[in-house]
């Protein structure tokens, strides 16, 4: 059987159509798999979000007890105050994860004196906070754990082959790990 000129036209239209449509499914297929694993850090992050305004609401009322003491540093307890403010008052994820981190590191040092001075550590309602916070940071770091497990996903398909030849172009890009700080609590 022998094609005609007209034939292998048609056939070869055919070919470049069909691979045009699967060329097509794969963009569209790829772009819905990048928008989800985005969405997906998105909503982790907000799990984070929730567990630190956790956190920082508990601030006040711990502030207030410990304050009774005088062992405590004052510039301490400022520093807690203005970094939950700055907390409440920062949007992006990376200023987010930047202020935790600071608020991290000085709560570190309320845990610290709080278990260096019997007085403190006897009190019902600063160790009834103390508990609170410890559970907090536990919920955090679970959800903080999702939430790197949900970028580490969305990284590896922004930068695997072919994924990454439509990534840049549709504006998908790397997104930031929540570490812990270097040589904090």
């Amino acid at each position: 059987m022998t094609l005609t000129l007209g034939s292998r036209r048609r056939l070869t239209l055919v070919g470049i159509l069909v691979i045009v449509l699967v060329l097509l499914a794969w963009i569209v297929a790829a772009y819905n798999s990048l928008v989800a694993k985005d969405q997906g850090v998105t909503a982790q992050w907000a799990q984070v979000e929730n567990q630190y305004q956790r956190k920082i609401d508990l601030i006040p009322s711990l502030v207030g007890a410990v304050t009774q003491y005088q062992q405590f540093e004052r510039s301490t307890l400022e520093n807690i105050t203005r970094l939950r403010s700055q907390w409440l008052n920062t949007s992006g994820i990376d200023q987010r994860i930047n202020t935790s981190q600071s608020l991290d590191q000085n709560l570190f040092a309320i845990r610290v004196t709080y278990e260096n001075y019997p007085d403190l550590h006897s009190d019902q309602l600063v160790a009834g906070l103390m508990d609170e916070l410890a559970g907090t940071e536990n919920r955090i770091a679970v959800e903080r754990m999702w939430y790197n497990d949900a970028v580490r996903s969305y990284n590896t398909a922004v930068i695997s082959f072919p994924n990454s030849l439509l990534a840049g172009s549709f504006g998908f890009q790397p997104r930031k790990y929540y570490d812990p700080i270097p040589g904090g609590p």
